[in-house]
């Protein structure tokens, strides 16, 4: 991803502002304990994400006031003004929350906003958990620094897990400080092609509508359903937005593919670790694992044969390289992680077609899952399976 450099210069506050600007420091701190929790031993971990959620807001401008910079590059100009477009029509079209998020701009000067360290036993695809006061149990730690993600790796690879550390362009705050400007488009996102962008923000601003605390599943395979419906309504909506749709839609038939390709892996895995412990697991692991690269390999040639890749080459071998680190590194937690972000995703399709009757589907659709939200876990599971079409149950579902 190209990171286009914003030459703004960052105001130092006024004596009259730094009392308020302190104040936010202290708040932003209190909601960094309050999310992550506050045991002592890891009071190392909450200072980091507090520094880190403090200096991305500091960096933070508005929108608006960044597009006046005269020497504002172009590219990055027509981003932003997309994507405030995109952020109207989520809000206008798609019923997502209409607040300060997205709003503002800021340049981390680093190519991810956080990067994630998950981590899974050798034998399941089970996610080590982390459990926080407000976001509940999650399968994934985050840290600003892709340094203190590597010592947390290292310390969960020493205790026998596998572990994966994965960049992450953006995350949610959950709405919680949208009194303070709200999450803000990030240089880590913020150049990709439209389809690619304003899906993201469709995705994360559905955290700001629904969110089940401890339920990493459901929470991520709804917005993900989101990014994926509300972007194909944004590429019908206009013509400069349809002529992105062929792009959006080649990419789409790539991530289903793929999907297909590591929905299959995770089946075989998941089939191997029910059966009884064998010291030839580790053999067998090590054969589906050689098979599912086989055929990523089979897979990538096919799509750098197309007619949309071929043309570019160089620029489409580029866009695959984190496609292809992932599945070098492909493991139990790498297939954990990715699973939670489409486990029940033609479940919510399905919930979102049963709402084509009413006269504001999106509204109707939102409330829907919020229902399923307060139900009981078991009922809940069983709502979503009755949801799912025919031939992709997951195993939760089958008998």
């Amino acid at each position: 991803m190209v990171n286009e450099a914003l030459s703004v210069v960052s105001p130092r506050p006024q004596r009259a502002q730094r009392g308020q600007a302190q104040a936010q420091r202290l708040v932003c701190l209190a909601l960094a304990a309050l999310v992550g929790g506050c045991a002592l031993p890891d009071l190392g971990y909450y200072w980091q994400g507090a520094r880190g959620q403090w200096q991305m807001l500091e960096a933070a401008r508005p929108v608006m006031q960044v597009l006046e910079a005269p020497e504002l590059a172009p590219a990055l100009r027509r981003q932003l003004l997309l994507a405030q477009q995109a952020r109207d029509f989520a809000s206008q079209a798609l019923a997502l929350p209409d607040n300060a998020s997205y709003r503002s701009y800021a340049d981390l000067g680093r190519t991810a906003a956080v990067w994630n360290v998950t981590a899974a036993p050798p034998d399941s695809l089970e996610l080590h958990q982390w459990c926080f006061p407000i976001a509940g149990c999650v399968g994934y730690r985050g840290y600003f620094a892709q340094a203190d993600a590597q010592t947390q790796a290292s310390g969960l690879a020493a205790q026998g897990l596998e572990v994966l550390v994965y960049p992450v362009p953006a995350y949610s705050t959950l709405g919680y400080l949208n009194w303070l400007g709200g999450d803000p488009l990030l240089n880590t996102f913020v150049n990709w092609p439209e389809g690619e962008l304003v899906g993201l923000l469709f995705h994360e601003l559905s955290h700001q509508r629904v969110y089940l605390a401890s339920d990493m599943a459901f929470n991520e395979s709804y917005a993900t359903a989101v990014q994926q419906m509300g972007t194909r309504a944004w590429l019908q909506q206009s013509a400069t937005a349809t002529a992105a749709a062929p792009a959006w839609q080649a990419a789409q038939q790539r991530r289903l593919a793929f999907r297909a390709l590591t929905r299959d892996t995770r089946d075989k895995l998941q089939a191997l670790y029910a059966e009884p412990p064998d010291t030839a697991l580790a053999a067998a692991k090590k054969v589906i694992l050689d098979d599912f690269r086989a055929r990523y390999q089979s897979l990538r040639a096919q799509w750098l044969a197309t007619p949309e890749l071929a043309a570019r080459p160089q620029a489409s071998a580029q866009a695959l390289q984190r496609l292809d680190l992932w599945v070098a590194q492909a493991n139990n937690a790498a297939f954990g992680a990715l699973s939670a972000y489409e486990l029940w995703v033609p479940a919510f399709v399905a919930l979102f077609a049963q709402q084509a009757g009413q006269e504001a589907p999106w509204p109707a659709f939102h409330a829907a899952v919020e229902r399923l939200s307060h139900l009981p876990e078991a009922a809940r599971q069983q709502a979503l399976c009755a949801l799912m079409p025919p031939g992709e149950q997951p195993p939760v579902c089958r008998p």
